[in-house]
């Protein structure tokens, strides 16, 4: 590891190369022209040899760290068996199995093979369900890059709610008036909306941690009652918490059960993979049985179900399963928040860190954080000079979120605590 960064001409010659051929010089997802080469373990390296203590962890897949070996011998097997089948296969069957066994609301499973999809046909399996069009979600929330999800994800904060406001160009204008907008962390807002509309709405979808903010004690247990007391399916969006916060994600972290979910990210260990999950009634769907009674939805995926990705999920669930994985990955991600908030109590800088141990994130504002519209108080230059600190300094974490894995190491936390204090005491 070293103080400070320095880059190649390779590395440059490949920034504009990268600006010339990329919109943005990105694939889309960070654009501070760092060019990430390979990565081993809880790290990573840039082109230039940088190496760098990662938290972005592939915006979190890789919980179990980078080119885990295990993983990568079980992917090694499956490719010499052949990569894609468009067709039920072996793996496919066993890791839905996993999934059931794991995940509390889950009784079958579809796979697809991003986020984005696994949001968009939970929202269409709760709509076939109900026969209804509304979709309602919360302010803030984040359900991939769908039109359905691309409601009010970035609100400026000042629509009166449940009015949506569109995150996107390019989105057909119909789609706004089939979304409706709940503010997060609020019982008595969330379930007056939900009374006045319920039966508009063909479900409702919620990330249980949204994006950072933790749900306050009673919020989710007070939306489970009132969605169940309406019948209209509650999707809860764990393809960030889904086997990070708890094996059976945040329904058993929680200990409340939606109807539906989505999964991902860790699912597939760094693979194209994620997955529908629920009951069976709702999933039955996806079955062209249903055509009978005209809910049957169609869902064709060339990658759905992935042999390489479906093996590479059932080793890291494998690895995930073994005792006490996850009270070393709370540990770790305890020792992480407290060092961030200690290095800036130090330099008389006020901070909030919210979200739990395994994903959290440092807001630079003195309003606590409990809803979207807190969020927004969030000192935006501060936060891009924490991350230019961090960087140059050898820790990875481009834009927000710190993603923890179970193989950053007790040499990677002190490291990054020393880190914590010199860009606090910089800032």
């Amino acid at each position: 590891m070293v103080e400070k960064r320095t880059f190649s001409e390779a590395h440059n010659a490949l920034v504009e190369q990268a600006h010339r051929l990329l919109p943005g010089g990105s694939v889309g997802n960070v654009y501070d022209d760092t060019i990430l080469q390979r990565g081993a373990g809880s790290h990573v390296w840039d082109v230039s040899g940088n190496e760098y203590i990662d938290y972005l962890l592939g915006s979190g897949p890789m919980l179990c760290g980078h080119a885990h070996p295990r993983v990568i011998d079980a992917v090694r097997e499956q490719v010499g068996r052949g990569t894609t089948f468009f067709a039920t296969h072996e793996l496919a069957v066993t890791l839905a199995q996993e999934i059931v066994d794991a995940v509390p609301c889950a009784e079958q499973v579809r796979f697809t093979s991003t986020g984005t999809e696994a949001t968009l046909f939970a929202m269409r399996t709760a709509r076939a369900a109900r026969r209804r069009d509304r979709i309602l979600k919360f302010e803030g929330g984040f359900h991939g890059m769908n039109d359905y999800a691309l409601m009010s994800t970035f609100a400026s904060g000042t629509v009166e709610l449940p009015a949506p406001e569109p995150d996107s160009a390019g989105l057909p204008g119909c789609i706004a008036d089939q979304v409706l907008v709940a503010p997060f962390n609020d019982v008595e807002g969330m379930t007056a909306i939900i009374e006045r509309h319920h039966d508009e709405l063909g479900g409702v979808i919620i990330e249980p941690l949204q994006r950072v903010v933790n749900p306050e004690p009673g919020f989710l247990e007070a939306l489970r009652q009132v969605t169940a007391r309406f019948g209209v399916p509650l999707i809860f969006d764990e393809i960030v918490t889904g086997f990070r916060l708890a094996y059976g994600g945040a329904q058993e972290y929680y200990g409340v059960v939606p109807d539906l979910c989505t999964i991902g990210k860790v699912l597939a260990g760094g693979f194209p993979l994620a997955a529908v999950a629920g009951r069976e009634e709702l999933l039955r769907s996806f079955n062209p049985v249903a055509r009978e009674d005209g809910r049957y939805m169609p869902q064709y995926g060339t990658l759905n179900g992935n042999p390489v990705a479906a093996a590479a999920g059932l080793t890291t669930l494998e690895i995930l399963r073994e005792p006490g994985t996850y009270d070393r990955l709370f540990a770790t991600g305890e020792q992480l928040m407290a060092g961030v908030q200690s290095a800036f109590d130090a330099a008389g800088i006020v901070v909030q860190i919210v979200g739990a141990p395994p994903v959290f994130d440092v807001f630079f504002t003195d309003q606590p954080i409990s809803s979207y519209r807190d969020t927004l108080t969030n000192d935006k230059a501060m936060v891009t000079r924490f991350n230019r600190q961090l960087l140059d300094r050898g820790i990875f974490r481009p834009d927000s979120k710190f993603y923890v894995s179970i193989m950053h190491s007790a040499e990677d936390v002190a490291r990054t605590i020393d880190v914590f204090a010199a860009a606090a005491k910089a800032l």
